[in-house]
């Protein structure tokens, strides 16, 4: 899980600051807002649930379980109020926006898939 949350979090990166460069030259500052809004978006939901899984590793299945549902539960709510906060506003490019969350969850949960399956898993039958 450290190798995937540490994938992700390069993919990220990399999406972040790709589309800060495009979307900055195409829209200006509010491409640039709509970038980082949607990579903290984007990129939180996917590596949150990645640490939450990590951090209670030597926990519980049904632990483990609550955590993420709740982590779940608590991510939409929160994406919710951001996104109804922001809906009326003009500062950020929604555009950027969807185009970077997009880019961040596919990249993201595409790395962290990568790295899980990829990984080298000692078991004993």
């Amino acid at each position: 899980m450290q190798r995937a949350v540490k994938l992700g979090g390069l993919a990220l990166l990399v999406i972040t600051v790709v589309s800060l460069a495009a979307w900055g030259g195409l829209r200006g500052l509010p491409g640039i807002w709509g970038v980082l809004v949607g990579a903290a978006i984007g990129g939180g939901f996917v590596l949150f649930t990645a640490l939450s899984v990590l951090l209670t590793a030597n926990t519980t299945p049904a632990n483990t379980m609550a955590v993420v549902l709740g982590g779940w539960l608590l991510k939409v709510v929160v994406l919710v109020m951001v996104l109804l906060v922001i809906r009326d506003m003009d500062f950020y490019d929604t555009l950027a926006l969807f185009v970077t969350v997009m880019l961040a969850l596919f990249a993201t949960l595409g790395t962290e898939v990568w790295a899980v399956v990829t990984s080298r898993v000692t078991y004993v039958s």
